[in-house]
């Protein structure tokens, strides 16, 4: 290992074995910018499917995986950084800490949208994902206590980077601290830290399009097992409707989700319906070009809040705008 490292490096996320009778490498990611750590889960014990393959004919290839669970995420400032430019970074990391390379895979070739929701992702804002330009990739370790699986997805919006690791089995996951200083530097040398100030929260449907950012039509409303939208002037529709308008190179693809009461058949074609509802709205009330406006829908698969309690299932029922890539 290089005794020096570029100063550009200025974040590191160091993954600490806390077992002596581990001995494969530690895992130290180091991010090539300013990283702010956005969310971190733990399980003690779980079970977790894992995509070691891209969406083919309606379903994802997957590695079964129990063991304790750590899915984390960070924002990194490097806007100049393409997602390839982050993804070589972090795959040479995670061979040197001894992970063999089970997949691999960039958005149309993963299988765009329906990868993107077959996969367990953080929710927004912690980590983003745009549905043209995002990478994955899956690895396995040995451990002493068996086998180690890693997901890692990357993707970018106009401002930052994002980056999520799963890492569930083997061993016991190690403590996850962070670090605004360059590796090797003398701390004394390193006590900054470049802020990297999170989307601000707002109901203006314009402003988080303009980020990049994921938006729930909140105000639609539903008859109770209907796909229909029920007849109305909705403010974000029309919010959408003028967005769309000043934008006319931009597109969107509407995301239907229900709560998971039911089957997962019916409740995917529910949402996938629910969403075709609101395009047609869109489509003949305000004359959004049909170029600009797609839908599907994904059932429950994406839940914003737990399906355990009646506030929960109502959020998690809901029509998504999403910004899509233009060629």
């Amino acid at each position: 290992m290089k005794k020096t490292f570029r100063s550009a490096v200025l974040t590191a996320a160091t993954l600490l074995v806390a077992s002596p009778a581990f001995c494969a490498p530690a895992l130290q990611l180091q991010f090539p910018g300013p990283s702010e750590s956005t969310a971190n889960f733990t399980k003690p014990l779980a079970s977790f499917q894992l995509a070691i393959g891209p969406w083919q004919q309606g379903s994802i290839a997957i590695q079964p995986a129990e063991g304790r669970l750590e899915q984390s995420a960070w924002r990194i400032a490097a806007p100049q950084l393409s997602t390839l430019e982050l993804a070589q970074s972090l795959r040479k990391q995670i061979a040197a800490a001894g992970y063999k390379l089970l997949f691999e895979c960039e958005t149309e070739a993963c299988g765009g949208f329906d990868f993107r929701y077959g996969t367990r992702i953080l929710p927004e804002p912690d980590m983003h994902v745009d549905l043209g330009d995002f990478r994955y990739l899956a690895a396995e370790r040995s451990g002493a206590l068996g086998k180690e699986y890693l997901g890692l997805i990357i993707s970018k919006s106009p401002q930052n980077g994002f980056v999520q690791l799963t890492r569930i089995g083997g061993e016991p996951t190690p403590e996850l601290t962070t670090s605004t200083k360059t590796p090797q530097q003398p701390a004394a040398q390193a006590d900054f830290a470049l802020p990297i100030p999170a989307p601000q929260a707002t109901t203006d449907l314009a402003k988080q399009l303009d980020l990049g950012q994921p938006q729930v039509l909140d105000d639609l409303v539903f008859a109770s097992g209907s796909a229909t939208l029920a007849t109305g002037d909705y403010a974000s529709l029309r919010s959408l409707a003028d967005w769309l308008h000043a934008n006319p190179e931009k597109s969107v693809m509407l995301v239907g989700h229900t709560d998971a009461s039911g089957g997962l058949a019916a409740n995917v074609s529910l949402s996938k319906k629910r969403a075709e509802s609101v395009r047609q709205t869109l489509l003949v009330t305000y004359e959004i070009p049909p170029t600009q406006i797609a839908s599907n829908g994904v059932g429950p698969m994406a839940p914003r809040a737990s399906d355990l309690t009646d506030d929960g299932r109502k959020k998690n029922r809901r029509v998504e705008v999403v910004l899509t890539p233009t060629q």
